[in-house]
């Protein structure tokens, strides 16, 4: 029998923060998940600073809920809203336009690289990517992932990553770490908020740098996010590297799957075969009533994959703790909860069917 969230909200009102009010009063608490006896949240402090002061404070958090009557185990991950000091950058210069080469080529020690695209913005694609390259991390697989989407990059924040990449010699890239997964994005090399205002041959420099010039290390695949639509990016990672295949994601409304089929011609344009799609906010479960709900439609991406001849390979309702765990920095699939366990199912036919 799980226990109650109140319950656990209560023991952690219980617990004061070192500059004054509680973790639920100053509304530091998120993505709490109750699996059995099975407890995890995450406690996001407003500054990185504080988050460095925050330590006893996890660890009473933590004691307070493992001392409930029927909780076991107990997981607690800290965090920082918002950007830690970052040391000067390094003087490796992102954004040149990009060096001719023979032909596609791949990162040494890579063995397969995966897109993840889609035809339009809001389908939840990098909430996707970085859940599924989680769930293969946690499978046994040496993951990598790659935020290509320059003028938007999300997965920092969704794999609650904030530095700056290592450059020892001013040209290769020491790539981070986080969950398992091994990570690079043009985000770790700007500020936040910053935005950047390229022209197309300096966004296809970037992604040849940052799959040429980051040390990948040995991974089985190297999952790329790509930016959404059908732009020079998108060129770029189909001429100049070799794909292994690629993966659509849309949500099942009409309207999203007319653009998810303009990226579905365009990988067949670019002879790249398109491994699967999958249907992201397929349906709403009311967390009160357990009533289902298919605010976007039903079906569309499924009968699209049926009409192609390939895989659906999932289907992810709404889910309010995918986004709260996407904006503390640690991904559902961390845990075992019904979202992980739907990303473990999509990350286990991507290894058994060779694929990851």
């Amino acid at each position: 029998m799980s226990i109650p969230k109140d319950h656990v909200m209560e023991a952690l009102a219980r617990i004061g923060m070192p500059d004054g009010g509680d973790l639920i009063s100053r509304d530091l608490i998120r993505a709490v998940q109750i699996q059995g006896d099975a407890v995890q949240f995450v406690i996001e402090a407003p500054t990185p600073e504080l988050a460095a002061k925050m330590e006893p404070v996890r660890a009473a958090a933590e004691a307070a809920v493992r001392g409930l009557a029927g909780v076991g185990d107990v997981r607690v991950a800290l965090t920082a809203h918002g950007p830690a000091k970052k040391p000067p950058a390094p003087s490796l210069k992102i954004g040149g336009h990009p060096k001719p080469q023979e032909g596609p080529t791949k990162p040494v020690g890579v063995q397969r690289i995966l897109a993840i695209g889609s035809g339009k913005g809001g389908v939840g694609k990098s909430t996707v990517s970085s859940n599924l390259a989680v769930a293969l991390a946690k499978q046994g697989r040496k993951v990598g992932l790659l935020d290509a989407d320059i003028y938007g990059p999300s997965q920092p924040r969704m794999m609650g990553v904030n530095k700056r990449p290592a450059s020892p010699d001013g040209k290769t890239i020491i790539p981070l770490h986080a969950h398992g997964v091994t990570l690079m994005s043009i985000g770790f090399m700007l500020e936040e908020g910053k935005a950047v205002v390229w022209r197309g041959p300096m966004l296809m420099g970037a992604l040849q740098q940052m799959l040429g010039q980051v040390e990948w290390g040995e991974l089985d695949v190297l999952l790329v996010d790509l930016p959404p639509g059908t732009g020079d990016v998108q060129l770029t990672l189909c001429t100049k590297s070799e794909l292994s295949g690629a993966i659509v994601v849309s949500t099942p409304q009409d309207v999203a799957l007319i653009d998810a089929r303009k990226a579905l011609d365009m990988f067949a344009t670019l002879k790249t075969p398109v491994l699967g799609l999958i249907e992201n906010m397929s349906l709403f479960v009311c967390p009160d009533c357990g009533s289902e709900h298919q605010i976007f439609g039903q079906g569309g991406v499924a009968a699209e994959a049926d009409k192609l001849g390939v895989p659906l390979l999932g289907a992810l309702p709404i889910d309010l703790e995918t986004r709260l765990a996407g904006d503390g920095g640690t991904p559902v699939a961390v845990g075992d909860g019904a979202m992980a366990q739907a990303y473990a199912r999509i990350a286990e036919g991507l290894i058994k069917g060779g694929m990851a």
